[in-house]
């Protein structure tokens, strides 16, 4: 067999997988040299996904690290990739088209060449204006196949798709098999379709090792013309992650494919790199449980890409619903109690809501309705109780078309709520909002960037934006960094843990207190907590309906509310932001806001007092 397979290192995807954050630009140009020294790769991925909005969370500026990350493999003659979700852009809800024709422009300028673009949906309806734009910018436009298995998910659906994919201008193929629970034998019918269709079209396989079928697949894939599989390092090797390059060469070299050797000693330097970020603070973000195979995977069918944020929400809702069960008698639930709960009711919610493919952004949709249905029957409310717009946004089709029907009770409950089910473009539903963007930008102050990366920046994630430009994100992050490493290093029963730290961001110096469970830090004398500055006044009190960081508003687009404000029962008042997702803050009835006690970004939990209505 003389069939030559590639490798792509999915560096992002190793750590995206493994846990909440991505390194930081200094550790990836330390560690760039040694990848390209491994001699194996012809292609990086290095951005997209979440990267840049986990830069902003911690207060580093993701223009800087793309473009920085990105430079040496071009220099090497390496190709560099990302990750993008198609009419989301990089972000978990819908962009306007000003913003995806704008997106393409900047990546491509900051150093990436391929695209991978691919929609939760397979709707190509969104992928195909991606491909166009990205063309029109100079990028090589790669269209995904989110691969998952379901009655309606067919081989021959696969094929088709490609088909529809090809015909409309697409370079390349990837068959994005997320979650790992692609089968075998599928894999290979369809890589074989696609090839069968157009011979010289290139197929690239990515897969998560999580489930245990992704080896098998891997050499299903190549023995039906697969040009390039996606691999990791150790120690982000396997788990929820991918597999090791070392053991997918050996296989393929086996098997008769002709493959790339590996400089074993530029693998044990990279190797070690990795395992020094974990130890200077990604560690403290990357789950246990992530770094192990796990079949469970195969029922709920959750990627592997998103389980390194899963693990991190799953203990904080823990935290929060044990604390609701103290308070009201009950037995504490413990992680992997909620983690089966969570997985079972995945399993029962994807159906219901018509099969998308469980992948960002419909993988933390799913996943989010399905553990806020834990949640609220675990507290003997109603499942479906609490829908985010966003999801709604899904179920009814404004994001795409569903793959399969909506559930009955789900679309009595859209009737209830005066909700409407539309079959139009998606696109149509989203203006363009750029001029507001540039607006904005211009009264604070702030430049728009070289190839207006900074206004791409802001227009995609606004709300981190101006908590990175404020300097709050990177104190915010500090602080639960400080916090973790006092927990995890301190033996049990005699730390003494930190209430406070001054964090300097940008010459200034930022006091900020740490919890520890129930235990909040009082103020220190003089001083007043940030939350009581803001004005109080008479009413009814507005309660947090969950635990998360509230936000006045989400985009430019909206008016926030403010005290005087007259409202009417059903207004959108303000939003909780938790995994992800903006969960929409309504008036209970109408009124007029008499007081808003915190403010925009500060963390709150459930049943706090946010606003007074009278």
């Amino acid at each position: 067999m003389n069939h030559e397979v590639k490798f792509s290192l999915v560096f992002r995807d190793m750590w995206q997988s493994a846990g909440k954050y991505q390194p930081r630009v200094d550790q990836l140009l330390k560690v760039a040299p040694a990848i390209i020294r491994m001699g194996c790769f012809d292609r990086v991925e290095t951005n997209g996904g979440g990267f840049e909005q986990v830069n902003l969370l911690y207060g580093e500026n993701p223009n800087k690290a793309v473009r920085e990350w990105t430079r040496p493999f071009h220099e090497a003659g390496i190709q560099t990739h990302m990750l993008d979700r198609a009419l989301n852009g990089l972000r978990m809800s819908p962009c306007p088209k000003d913003l995806r024709k704008l997106f393409y422009k900047v990546k491509k300028a900051q150093g990436t060449d391929i695209t991978r673009i691919f929609c939760g949906l397979n709707d190509p309806r969104n992928i195909i204006p991606s491909i166009k734009y990205a063309k029109e910018a100079g990028m090589i436009a790669q269209a995904s196949l989110c691969i998952t298995h379901s009655p309606i998910h067919t081989v021959e659906y696969y094929v088709n798709l490609a088909k529809t994919l090809i015909d409309a201008g697409a370079d390349e193929i990837c068959l994005k098999d997320m979650a790992g629970i692609g089968r075998p034998e599928s894999l290979g019918k369809i890589t074989a379709g696609i090839k069968a269709y157009k011979k010289d079209i290139i197929i690239q396989y990515h897969s998560h090792a999580g489930p245990g079928f992704n080896m098998a697949s891997i050499l299903e894939v190549c023995k039906n013309g697969c040009d390039y599989i996606d691999t990791a390092v150790a120690p982000l090797a396997w788990g929820t992650g991918h597999a090791d390059i070392i053991a997918v060469e050996e296989m393929l070299k086996d098997a008769g494919f002709k493959v790339k050797g590996i400089n074993m000693e530029a693998y044990m330097e990279v190797r070690t790199q990795i395992q020094n970020m974990m130890d200077d603070f990604l560690g403290y973000y990357c789950p246990e449980l992530n770094r192990i195979n796990n079949s469970l995977l195969i029922k709920p069918g959750l990627p592997g890409g998103m389980m390194g944020s899963l693990m991190t929400d799953l203990e904080e809702n823990l935290a929060s619903l044990n604390k609701w069960k103290a308070k009201h008698n009950q037995p504490e639930m413990t992680e992997d109690e909620l983690l089966i709960k969570l997985f079972d009711e995945v399993a029962y919610v994807w159906p219901k809501v018509g099969y998308p493919c469980l992948v960002t952004p419909f993988s933390q949709y799913v996943k989010n309705l399905a553990l806020m249905n834990v949640m609220q029957m675990e507290k003997g409310k109603e499942r479906w109780s609490m829908i985010a717009d966003n999801i709604w946004d899904m179920i009814l089709g404004k994001a795409g078309k569903l793959a399969g029907p909506v559930a009955p009770e789900l679309v009595e409950k859209a009737k209830q709520e005066g909700r409407e089910f539309m079959d139009s473009d998606p696109q149509e539903n989203y203006p363009d909002d750029l001029d507001e963007y540039r607006k904005k930008m211009a009264e604070k102050g702030w430049d728009l960037g070289q190839d207006d990366e900074e206004l791409f920046e802001y227009s995609m994630h606004p709300t981190q934006y101006e908590a990175y430009k404020s300097g709050k994100a990177k104190a915010d992050f500090e602080a639960d960094l400080a916090k973790r490493k006092a927990e995890k290093n301190a033996p049990k029963g005699t730390a003494e843990m930190p209430n406070s730290i001054t964090v300097t961001v940008n010459g200034v110096n930022y006091k900020v207190d740490i919890a520890y469970g129930n235990n909040v830090p009082a103020p220190a004398a003089g001083e007043t907590a940030q939350a009581t500055q803001v004005q109080t006044g008479e009413g009814d009190d507005i309660l947090a309906p969950l635990e998360g960081k509230f936000y006045r508003v989400k985009s430019a687009q909206e008016t926030p509310t403010n005290v005087g404000d007259a409202v009417k029962k059903g207004d959108i008042i303000g939003y909780i932001e938790a995994m992800k997702t903006y969960n929409a803050i309504r008036a209970d009835r109408d009124g007029v806001i008499t007081a808003i006690l915190v403010n925009s970004g500060d963390s709150v939990e459930e049943d706090d007092v946010i606003m007074k209505i009278q």
